[in-house]
């Protein structure tokens, strides 16, 4: 998440080697012979950026995917980004002030319209209605559904843009070692479309430990990530200090966190219209993270900042 315009440099000041590695991006083209033009994506979708009115300013952040509950289409979203004025910079969810669901959210549109959504949960107001008190849920379930207007749901796509899919949820946790990929467009890089490496759920099932170069940033906050099969897996919460890798919270364990204490209904991921190509596209991506890139093993105690 970042703000604009005004609390901006706060937020992103201390996010350090952060910021030094979304200066420089190498970049790997498409596979010589096999990528093709894919067609647009839709206007609203995995993507697009999502703007929370919060006084003179504005929180700015990143969709995820599509999810779909009786006929309801919400965007997924992180949950710190709907915080308020008083927020103190901390990822205890239990305790952070945030607005409340009904609370309004902008989307800006790949069309260049603007459409509207209206917050309809986030666990960080669920889990402070509840009362909840386990640290890991606390500190790593970080999601949101934003019930789409009918306007922005007549311009949905669930397609991730530069790597089509998602085919499904991922329930069972990535494996150490596991290709990722993510689509990141609301910063300066040389290209949105990110692979990176997982490095499991050290900390807890909640929460996956993914490195990509440049690691996500303010802005970012609320970003998709699939599998190496296409499956969507998370959606970026933190910057895991003192390393560089992001914390990516768990979908399906949100999902489930979402259904048993959060009033919605049976919610299920909307799949995407176009198979899952990462690297068969006309879009290029970033190199894999290597060497000095990748955290020392075993990982040292790692403590998540806001991505704020």
């Amino acid at each position: 998440m970042t703000q604009q315009p005004r609390r901006t440099a706060r937020r992103i000041a201390g996010l350090g080697a952060a910021a030094d590695l979304a200066v420089a991006v190498l970049v790997v083209p498409a596979v010589a012979g096999t990528a093709a033009a894919q067609p647009a994506p839709g206007a609203v979708g995995p993507g697009v950026r999502l703007v929370t009115p919060l006084g003179e300013v504005a929180e700015l952040c990143t969709a995820n995917f599509l999810f779909d509950g009786g006929g309801t289409l919400y965007l997924g979203a992180a949950a710190h980004c709907t915080g308020t004025e008083d927020s103190t910079g901390s990822v205890n969810g239990c305790v952070e002030p945030v607005q409340p669901e009904g609370t309004e959210v902008r989307i800006e549109g790949r069309d260049g319209r603007t459409y509207t959504g209206t917050l309809a949960y986030n666990s960080w107001v669920t889990m402070q209605d509840i009362g909840e008190d386990d640290p890991a849920a606390c500190s790593f379930n970080d999601f949101a559904l934003i019930e789409l207007s009918p306007e922005a749901a007549a311009a949905a796509d669930p397609t991730v843009p530069g790597f089509g899919g998602p085919v499904g949820l991922e329930v069972g946790g990535t494996r150490s070692g596991e290709t990722v990929y993510s689509h990141q467009p609301n910063q300066l890089a040389a290209t949105p479309n990110k692979q990176g490496v997982s490095l499991g759920r050290p900390e807890s099932p909640r929460m996956h430990v993914v490195v990509t170069a440049p690691p996500g940033v303010p802005g970012d906050s609320g970003s998709g990530y699939l599998d190496s099969e296409g499956r969507a897996f998370g959606v970026l919460s933190s910057l895991l200090a003192p390393t560089t890798a992001n914390g990516v919270t768990d979908i399906a364990q949100a999902l489930d966190y979402a259904m048993t204490y959060g009033g919605i209904d049976d919610v299920r991921l909307v799949p995407g219209t176009r198979p899952f190509t990462p690297g068969r596209t006309a879009q290029p991506m970033t190199e894999l993270p290597s060497g000095p890139q990748l955290p020392d093993s075993p990982l040292p105690e790692l403590t998540p900042s806001p991505l704020r």
